[in-house]
């Protein structure tokens, strides 16, 4: 019987994955932290999601609140798979990070710990406790200055945010330990994923609670900058289709929309038609640690993950998640992004 340890699990994209876990018949370890970079209440409905979701498929679904960056905590998870279950994990996908582009400007240290070093106990663990496929999300930040449609074989060496250049860090070292000890690594770049019950931090969260209320949107740019928008749904297929084994051993792989980029200005308009109101527009600054624009080749995505692509489209992905904070609109309003 399969266990997967998926760190992060309560986050944004953590709790899709594992409801896909759960519902593809696996059992699940889950393990966040539960930290206040967001309201922790958006964890606790996840979480509480997922518990209905496990007595519903009949699996087993633990949650650990601990940080991957203590090493003596993690290890203490190993032990005890090793002991309940006579065998390591069957794969551990690793989703824990501090995410936010920007805010790794402000605290970069806390970015360098979780998503390097505790990237690095994750894999010393697997090494000492014998479980050998790992999923890594990372991050489409690397290909900042790069030529689109963003593809897998370009050399990612000039990261332009802490945030970035902790991914990067986190994929080097899953590599030093596939080639030292055998350790199956698929690391997953994600582009710029949104969907229900996602970061407030993130601006589709943003601007559909903004619009709504009548608050002034604070943009930086001119809203004309693209991203290639990916649902999350789509995102946690291509994640646990991530676990399947690697001929290579080691590949990064690209998970994005693979679709002509969408503009700011764009995904301002279709959620002032779906709330049927008016946005305010609070011009800033463009940021320099901004991408101008992304957009994935996904080629190796559907060559490796069987045949696998990004199916919502940008207009069906924003009207759910104006459908969702329809549905939260009382959590939302007290929630500060």
């Amino acid at each position: 019987m399969s266990n997967i340890l998926v760190t992060g699990a309560a986050g944004f994209i953590g709790h899709k994955v594992v409801e896909k876990l759960l519902r593809g018949g696996h059992d699940v370890t889950g393990i966040d932290n539960f930290n206040d970079y967001y309201d922790p209440r958006l964890k606790e409905l996840r979480s509480k999601y997922l518990k209905e979701i496990a007595k519903a498929e009949g699996r087993s679904l633990t949650l650990y609140r601990l940080d991957i960056e203590h090493l003596g905590a993690l290890k203490e998870v190993f032990q005890h798979q090793m002991k309940m279950h006579h065998g390591p994990f069957t794969a551990v996908i690793n989703l824990a990070a501090r995410a936010g582009v920007r805010y790794s400007m402000e605290n970069p240290f806390v970015y360098l710990a979780t998503n390097a070093t505790g990237t690095l106990n994750l894999l010393e663990l697997m090494r000492e406790y014998q479980c050998k496929k790992i999923v890594l999300a990372s991050t489409s930040s690397l290909y900042a200055g790069l030529p689109m449609p963003f593809n897998e074989e370009s050399a990612v060496n000039t990261p332009i945010s802490p945030y970035a250049a902790t991914k990067k860090a986190a994929e080097v070292m899953a590599y030093s330990y596939h080639y030292l000890y055998g350790i199956d690594a698929s690391v997953v770049r994600y582009f710029t994923v949104y969907g229900q019950a996602g970061r407030p931090d993130m601006c589709v969260f943003r601007f559909i609670k903004w619009i709504d209320a009548g608050t002034p949107i604070t943009l930086y740019g001119d809203g004309t900058q693209t991203r290639d928008f990916t649902f999350v749904d789509d995102i946690a297929e291509g994640t646990v289709r991530a676990m399947q084994p690697l001929e290579s051993g080691y590949e990064i792989i690209n998970l994005g929309g693979g679709r002509e980029p969408t503009s700011l200005l764009y995904v301002i308009n279709k959620i002032e038609e779906y709330l049927e109101k008016r946005a305010s527009i609070d011009y800033r600054p463009f940021n320099k640690v901004d991408l101008t624009d992304t957009m994935a080749d996904v080629t190796k995505a559907y060559r490796l993950l069987g045949g696998w692509r990004a199916e919502v489209g940008i207009d069906k992905g924003l009207r759910m998640c104006v459908d969702w904070y329809l549905q939260n609109r009382e959590l939302v309003r007290s929630m500060s992004v």
